[in-house]
C-alpha cells in the first residue's frame, strides 16, 4: 500500500511539473510597469520604454542581447522627431518661435533647405506618452501616440504620430512602426527618426565598423570600399550630406535593402559583439538617410516624402535587434521585406503593405 501512495504521489507530481512548465511556456514574458517606465524582458531581450523625459523608442543603453551581453551604444532605439517638407522658413521666421525655426547650412542638418510642419520633437518635447502594452501568446507589444501641438502660420497642428513595436518571442529583434496621421496636406511631407540609433563614443571605443546597405547608391564619391565603413570614418566631424548621404530623388533604382548596423565593440576589452541593426522594411518609403559625425555617428533616416492630403497618413516598417553577421541581417530582411505598416491586437500581430 505504501508503495502505491508513492507512485500515485510521484505521478501527480509529474502533472504538476507538466501543467506548471507549460504554463511558463505560454507566458515568456515579464513586464514591471511604474509610472515613469515599462521594463520589458524576453527569453532573448531586456528593454526600457520610458513614459517620462527623454520618450518614444527604446531607452538609451538598455537594450540587451541576452546571447552576449551586449547593450546599444547610443541615445535610444527608434526615437521620434517631427514632421517636415522641403524648402525654407526663412519667408515668416518672424512670426515663429525660435526654437522652431529649422537652422540649415550648417555642420549639423546640412545643405538642404527644410522645415516644420509640425513640432515640437517628440522624444525631447512630449515630455509624457501613455504607452499601452499588448499581450500575445507568444509576443508582447507596445503602442504610444502622441498629438502634434505646433505648427507654422497657414498650417493646423493635430497631426497623430503612433509607434507599435512588437517583441516576439525566440527572437533577438523587434518589429516597429512609426504612422502619421496627417491634419495638413503637403507635396513632401516626411517624418525624421533615429533608426536603428545613433552611436556614442570616444575615436571608436564603442563599435567597429558600421555596415551601410545602400553604400554604392550614396552620392559620396569614393565613400568606402563595399558596404562596411571602418569606426576611424567617424573619427572627425563632418556634415550629413558629405559622406555617406543617401536621397531617394537622387537614385536611378532603388536598393535591394535598406540596412544600417554597426558592430559593438566592448570599450574596455576591446572585443568583438554582435551587430545592431535598423531595417526599413520597404525600401521605397525612405526619403533620405544620414550617417555623420557630430560628436557621436548621427543615423536619422526621414521616411515618406510623397505628396499627402489633410486626412491621410503614411508610414513605414522596421525590424531591429542583434545578429551574428551581415548575412544573417539580410536573410532576416528577405523573410519581412516589403512591409510599411504595422498592426497588432491581442489575437496577434501583422505586417503590413
Amino acid at each position: 500500500m505504501g508503495r502505491l501512495k508513492l507512485i500515485a504521489g510521484l505521478a501527480r507530481l509529474s502533472i504538476l511539473l507538466i501543467v506548471f512548465s507549460s504554463g511558463a511556456q505560454k507566458v515568456p514574458f515579464q513586464i514591471i510597469e511604474d509610472e515613469s517606465q515599462i521594463v520589458l524582458e524576453t527569453g532573448r531581450l531586456e528593454a526600457v520604454i520610458r513614459k517620462k523625459g527623454y520618450v518614444s523608442g527604446i531607452a538609451g543603453g538598455t537594450f540587451l542581447d541576452k546571447k552576449t551581453g551586449f547593450r546599444d551604444a547610443g541615445h535610444g532605439l527608434s526615437i521620434a522627431d517631427f514632421i517636415l517638407e522641403p524648402g525654407s522658413d526663412e519667408p515668416y521666421r518672424d512670426q515663429i518661435d525660435p526654437q522652431m525655426i529649422y537652422q540649415f547650412n550648417n555642420p549639423w542638418h546640412g545643405k538642404m533647405a527644410k522645415h516644420y510642419i509640425e513640432g515640437p520633437q517628440i522624444c525631447t518635447k512630449a515630455k509624457v506618452l501613455e504607452p499601452r502594452v499588448i499581450r500575445g501568446q507568444d509576443f508582447v507589444a507596445v503602442v504610444m501616440s502622441h498629438q502634434f501641438p505646433w505648427a507654422p502660420p497657414g498650417r493646423k497642428a493635430g497631426s497623430t504620430w503612433t509607434q507599435t513595436m512588437v517583441f516576439p518571442e525566440g527572437k533577438r529583434y523587434y518589429l516597429c512602426s512609426q504612422r502619421i496621421d496627417s491634419v495638413n496636406s503637403s507635396p513632401a511631407a516626411f517624418f525624421r527618426i533615429d533608426m536603428p540609433g545613433h552611436i556614442k563614443h570616444k575615436q571608436g571605443d564603442t563599435f567597429s565598423e558600421v555596415y551601410l546597405s545602400y553604400l554604392k547608391w550614396t552620392n559620396t564619391p569614393n565613400a568606402a570600399n563595399g558596404e562596411i565603413i571602418l569606426a576611424n570614418a567617424f573619427f572627425n566631424d563632418f556634415g550629413p550630406d558629405e559622406k555617406f548621404n543617401y536621397r531617394r530623388d537622387r537614385v536611378k533604382s532603388l536598393p535591394e535593402r535598406i540596412i544600417r548596423a554597426y558592430r559593438l565593440r566592448d570599450p574596455k576589452t576591446g572585443a568583438q559583439g554582435p551587430w545592431l541593426a535598423g531595417m526599413t522594411l520597404d525600401p521605397s518609403d525612405v526619403y533620405e538617410l544620414w550617417c555623420h559625425q557630430r560628436g557621436y555617428v548621427c543615423m536619422i533616416e526621414e521616411f515618406g516624402g510623397r505628396p499627402v492630403r489633410a486626412g491621410e497618413s503614411f508610414s513605414a516598417a522596421f525590424l531591429v535587434g542583434y545578429f551574428d553577421s551581415v548575412e544573417q541581417m539580410k536573410h532576416v530582411y528577405d523573410e519581412h521585406a516589403g512591409h510599411s505598416g504595422l498592426t497588432v491586437g491581442q489575437a496577434g500581430w501583422k505586417l503590413t503593405r
